[in-house]
This record gives C-alpha cells, structure tokens and sequence, in this order.
C-alpha cells in the first residue's frame, strides 16, 4: 500500500512534468504578430490581384459592348478566386490581439467574393444596371474592408475594385 505522502509526491511529480513539458512546447511557438502575418498574407493577396487583374482585363469593354455572357463569365472566375484567397487566408495564424478584426475583414472579403458571383448572375440574365449596382455596392464593402485592416499597412490585401472593373 502507498502512503499519503507517496501520492502526493507522484501527484507533484506529474504536475512539474506536465508544466515542464507545456512550457517547452510553447517556447519554440512563436507569436504571430501585425508584421509576421502581414508578410504571411501579402504573398496570397498578390496572387490573387495577379489572377484578377488577368481575368478582368477588358471586362469594361465587354459590358459596355453587350458582350454580357463574356462578361459574366470573367466575374464568376473572379468570385471563385477571391473565396480561394479567402480560404487561404483563414489557414493563417493571427495576432491574438487582432483576431476579431481580421475575423471582420475575412467576412469582408467573403461579401466582395460574394457580390461579384452576384453580378456575375445578373450579367448572365442580362440585367446590366442590377450589375452596375452590385459594383458599386461591390466598392463599399472593399472599403470596409480595407478600413478594418488598415492598421496592418497592406499593400495587395487592400482590394481595390475600381482597379478591375
């Protein structure tokens, strides 16, 4: 039979090594911070821009030409990539002190992905002002979003749908 002491010693014994083995996992784990998840993030944005900068080159031409179902295949495309980046981007680890503004600014770039697929729609069913409206409404969530972070300094995070459309 084992004393109460005994109990004791191994229960401390179990605590100090619990402690220790918590301390030594946590000390090699490197806090995420505005600079280091900036530098995480800028790399996928980039893509991104790159990508719908390609897409949507001479979409304003195809609009205002008629060529709506052209048109409304490139804001499609556009849509997907941006919920691509955004997948991407919810992978990466973020400041505990900004997780709910970048959690913000995700939901942000989530609503432009969507208003694009919107106008993509509204392209395809030719409904040309229903598409004008959904750009311009396109416009102010970016910019929601990009007042959301604008403390972390982007350069390609910050969308910029005046730039593609």
């Amino acid at each position: 039979m084992e004393s109460a002491s005994g109990k004791a010693l191994g229960a401390t014994i179990s605590i100090v090594a619990l402690l220790i083995g918590f301390s030594s996992a946590t000390a090699g784990a490197e806090e995420v911070t505005r600079t280091t998840y900036r530098e995480a993030a800028e790399p996928i944005c980039q893509a991104n821009t790159e990508t719908n900068e390609r897409i949507l080159a001479g979409v304003r031409g195809e609009v205002k030409q008629g060529k709506l179902d052209l048109a409304a295949k490139r804001f499609s495309r556009a849509s997907k990539a941006l919920q691509g980046t955004v997948s991407e981007l919810e992978t990466l680890q973020r400041p505990p002190a900004d997780m709910a503004r970048l959690s913000r600014w995700l939901g942000f770039v989530s609503a432009e992905a969507e208003l694009l697929k919107k106008t993509s729609r509204y392209l395809a069913a030719g409904k040309k002002g229903a598409a004008a409206g959904m750009v311009v409404r396109l416009k102010g969530v970016a910019s929601r979003a990009n007042n959301a972070v604008f403390a972390f300094e982007f350069e390609y995070c910050r969308f910029d749908p005046a730039r593609f459309t």
